[in-house]
């Protein structure tokens, strides 16, 4: 499915262009606003703090792809949107640098989200995220990759979204394979975190987090 124009959207305060805030899009057809729940939980996954990289030259270019399966007729879309966040050293966990979705990019076009879906329908994959790690500035240390439903139809989890599913992969090297089974209850997941290791290199933390938050109130949780 080919990615759709999106409309200029006002910067995210305290990150650069084009890192905006994830408010819904404007227009006919576009997804309502979806407000922050009044609490936010975090379940975790097993295995989240084990770091896994299958190439010992560390990861230097990885691709996320989403799919999952429309809502039947008549029902609100199933919209599930890639987010990256993108962090240095002494970056607070809930100030990231800057965002990543939307059909944007990075600020130096390392970070590229090429393919993006409101509804699950089409074949192959219906979110693609281009990560090009190794042009990464040394002043960056941490890039997490995160998937959000959005709400505006009402609340959703990702129990309730058919045959959803995400990989991670490096060249035709697997890193990453989840269903979303271990955080069914969940609104929005961390999937992937990325770390520049102390020689420079980039190492994947895998393994899902699960957290009851909307869009927005995810973004300034998923550094945690």
């Amino acid at each position: 499915m080919p990615a759709r124009p999106r409309a200029d959207r006002p910067a995210l305060r305290g990150c650069p262009p084009p890192a905006v805030r994830l408010t819904s899009r404007a227009g006919k057809g576009s997804r309502p606003r979806a407000e922050p729940f009044r609490a936010s939980g975090e379940t975790e996954s097993d295995g989240r703090t084990s770091p896994v990289s299958t190439l010992n030259k560390g990861i230097e270019k990885a691709e996320v792809t989403l799919k999952w399966d429309p809502s039947p007729a008549g029902e609100p879309d199933n919209d599930l949107d890639l987010i990256a966040a993108t962090y240095e050293a002494d970056t607070p966990t809930d100030k990231p640098v800057y965002l990543v979705h939307f059909d944007s990019r990075s600020p130096d076009g390392t970070i590229t989200l090429n393919r993006d879906s409101r509804t699950g329908q089409g074949f192959g994959s219906d979110e693609v995220m281009t990560l090009e790690l190794e042009r990464l500035a040394e002043r960056y240390t941490k890039v997490v990759v995160g998937v959000a439903i959005q709400q505006g139809g009402g609340r959703k989890t990702f129990g309730e979204v058919p045959n959803t599913e995400v990989q991670i992969r490096e060249g035709y090297t697997e890193l990453v394979q989840d269903d979303f089974a271990s955080v069914a209850p969940s609104t929005a997941s961390v999937v992937a975190v990325f770390t520049r290791d102390t020689d420079g290199e980039w190492r994947l933390r895998k393994g899902l987090r699960g957290f009851d938050a909307d869009p927005n109130a995810f973004t300034a949780l998923m550094g945690s």
